[in-house]
């Protein structure tokens, strides 16, 4: 008995262990930033200095830092964006840096996946690599810090800074590429597959069915030149709900010649038993 009675103390004593909570000396963060109509996002791992000389000590010069602690510092990108002269493409980085008293080297790691440094470097995983002068501040950052500022419509600044250590790492979006085609697209009016979608849902809807002939018209003309055996069936399916039924079967026949074209059986089958349900 006394045995089982200290088995479960432990046990107990075990349970109340696994349970406690502690900081972590260097927390985790997450920023994440709208540069234009791009999105970054950055996560990382932020130590203290804690009365340490932090760089050509702790963090030795000229020798590759993970840019934080713990696990890889990382930073994505919605869209392509351009580093200095080099072309990123969107996706998720790991941030490298290489640390001088004058400079720092900044890299860009096509493997996020590493804790710290990778224990061999591969240069094929190299995307981007650019030297930014060290800015030197009147007062001492205690904790790592990574900022996105001097936000505009073009770009903005990556910051990192540390103690009385900043480097500067300026990038440029495509807005003005994204926002022309958004415009230009725009202006230009609906496009077939707005149309089919709209029809689509007055016609599930029970909605007017005018309208939805007249959109789905549209899209039906919009896409003649390259004909859609789902944009066919949609079409009939509304011929159908007004009343047209013989124009329906005409269109479901064309629309199940284009599947069993594209050996789609579901659309084959959908066509084939519409039809004979309009034909009685």
């Amino acid at each position: 008995m006394k045995k089982l009675l200290l088995a479960c103390f432990l046990a107990a004593g075990i349970s109340v262990q696994a349970q406690i909570e502690t900081p972590q000396p260097s927390p985790t963060a997450k920023l994440e930033q709208k540069v234009g109509l791009t999105d970054v996002t950055v996560e990382y791992s932020r130590p203290a200095m804690r009365g340490r000389k932090i760089f050509g000590d702790l963090v030795p010069y000229g020798q590759m830092w993970r840019t934080g602690a713990n696990a890889n510092t990382k930073i994505t990108f919605s869209d392509d964006v351009t580093i200095g002269k080099t072309a990123v493409k969107a996706g998720t980085y790991a941030i490298f840096t290489k640390p001088m008293a004058s400079n720092w080297e900044v890299i860009l790691y096509s493997d996020a996946s590493n804790w710290g440094t990778p224990s061999e470097w591969d240069d094929a995983k190299v995307v981007m690599k650019t030297v930014v002068p060290v800015n030197k501040v009147p007062y001492a950052k205690e904790s790592f810090t990574i900022d996105i500022a001097n936000l505009s419509n073009r770009g903005a600044d990556l910051e990192l800074k540390w103690d009385k250590t900043m480097v500067i790492v300026p990038f440029a979006v495509p807005t003005d590429k994204k926002a022309t085609a958004s415009i230009e697209k725009t202006m230009a009016g609906p496009q077939a597959g707005d149309y089919f979608a709209a029809a689509r849902y007055y016609l599930e809807e029970g909605k007017d069915m005018d309208k939805a002939k007249m959109w789905i018209d549209k899209a039906i003309d919009m896409t003649k030149d390259n004909p859609r055996f789902w944009y066919l069936r949609q079409q009939s399916l509304v011929y159908a709900k007004m009343g047209k039924k013989a124009e329906a079967i005409k269109i479901a026949k064309q629309s199940m010649e284009l599947a069993k074209e594209a050996g789609n059986k579901d659309y084959v089958k959908m066509n084939k038993d519409s039809i004979k349900e309009w034909s009685m």
